[in-house]
């Protein structure tokens, strides 16, 4: 039995956010935002809708903010989420990679020294 989002985060949890809302979808944040960038993506969308003119838009940002503002919670999302390589791709794309497979030189060489 594979484990969800929806399986692992309660409905009490998630607030008034649907099974299959991303909450990183919700404030427009990229995967490896910080803890500075979930607030501040917060309190724009909160500026955007304020909850006397857009009360059910208001309920889903703050319910978007408080699953992604607690590092445990987050991590839940990140891991769990629809599609989980997206994230981890994010994360390693600036990166850069040394080569690691050399080819048989290395191991020649150490073999003619015996």
């Amino acid at each position: 039995m594979a484990r969800t989002a929806e399986s692992v985060l309660s409905r009490e949890r998630r607030g008034t956010l649907a099974p299959g809302d991303d909450p990183r979808k919700i404030l427009e944040l990229e995967p490896n935002a910080t803890d500075e960038d979930i607030r501040a993506a917060y309190l724009q969308k909160v500026k955007e809708h304020p909850p006397e003119r857009s009360p059910e838009a208001f309920e889903r940002i703050r319910d978007a903010y408080e699953l992604l503002r607690d590092p445990r919670r987050r991590a839940l999302c990140f891991l769990l989420s629809v599609d989980a390589e997206g994230p981890l791709v994010s994360l390693v794309a600036d990166r850069v990679w040394k080569r690691q497979f050399v080819g048989p030189g290395p191991w020649l060489d150490v073999l003619r020294e015996k």
